[in-house]
Order: structure tokens, then C-alpha cells, then sequence
């Protein structure tokens, strides 16, 4: 799988070319080049208002002690979207806009926490309200002497605060 994915980012800019050369003959230089800078220009404008909205859902979040009610998905789905717009190229800017566009979100914030939660039921890990409807996988990892698969023993332990003067015996 990872050969796969190095060949397809291998072969991105020549196919980016290719439909470029393909849309300049179809309409005309001129249109493709200023098509392309609008394409770019609406990207910084998703990465910035993706950016403001990090920024007020952080803020509000900090303010009030709660988690940020959207989670980081979406944001990181706007902010993913706006520099794939950003880049000069109609197959790139086709991503980011599925990216960017709000009512294909929930579909992909859908496809993409059940995807996550087949890979984590098949890896065994605990999971605690890892998925927006609170869902998780059942603990598979329990007491200290269960192995944790690939990942060696799980041990379980305690803090303790630390002493009031630096160098004193704890």
C-alpha cells in the first residue's frame, strides 16, 4: 500500500499537467490560468476562515473548560481542503473542494470514524468515547499482565506529587 501511494503522488504532477494542457485547449490559456488563480485564491480564503474557526472554537473551549463541540475533523477537513484548493491544479482543487464544501463533510466525518473504528476493533486497542456517538471498542486490555498485541505489557501505576524543595528526599 505505501509503494501505491508513491507512485500515485509520483504521478500527480504529470497528470495535473496533462489536464492542464487538456483545459487550455479546451478554453483557451488565458482562462485556464485565471481559473487556476481563482481555484488558489479560494483556497487561502477556505485556509483562512478555516483558521479563524479554529482559533474562536479553541478560544471558546478554553474559556467555558469543555471540549470544542465540532471536534477537530471538520477543521482539519477545511484546513486539508483549502491548501489542496491552494495548489495550482484542477485534480487537487476537485479534492479540496469535496474537502471544503459543507455538505459533503458529514458524509466524509461519517466514512472516516467508521473506517478509524474497524482499524481499532482489528487492533484490539481500548477505546472510551473515541467516536461522536460516545462508541467504543470493549476493553481487551485490562491488568497488567495482559500483552498488548505488538506493543509489549501494559503497566499500570500511580503519580505521586512532588516534594516541595528541589533536591529533598522523596
Amino acid at each position: 500500500m505505501p509503494l501505491l501511494i508513491v507512485l500515485a503522488l509520483l504521478a500527480l504532477p504529470f497528470a495535473e499537467i496533462a489536464l492542464m494542457i487538456a483545459v487550455g485547449s479546451w478554453i483557451g490559456a488565458p482562462w485556464t490560468i485565471a481559473l487556476l488563480f481563482l481555484l488558489s485564491a479560494a483556497g487561502v480564503l477556505v485556509l483562512r476562515r478555516a483558521g479563524t474557526k479554529a482559533f474562536r472554537e479553541a478560544d471558546a473551549a478554553m474559556r467555558t473548560g469543555t471540549p470544542p463541540e465540532g471536534g477537530l475533523l471538520g477543521t482539519l477537513m477545511l484546513m486539508v481542503g483549502g491548501i489542496l484548493l491552494a495548489i495550482p491544479g484542477f485534480l487537487t482543487a476537485a479534492v479540496g473542494a469535496v474537502l471544503a464544501l459543507p455538505f459533503t463533510r458529514p458524509l466524509l466525518r461519517w466514512a472516516f470514524a467508521s473506517w478509524a473504528e474497524r482499524r481499532i476493533k482489528k487492533m484490539g486497542v481500548t477505546v472510551h468515547g473515541a467516536f461522536p456517538d460516545g462508541s467504543g471498542v470493549p476493553g481487551q486490555w485490562s491488568g497488567p499482565e495482559r500483552e498488548a498485541p505488538g506493543r509489549g505489557k501494559v503497566i499500570q501505576g500511580r503519580f505521586t506529587d512532588s516534594p516541595e524543595e528541589p533536591g529533598a528526599p522523596a
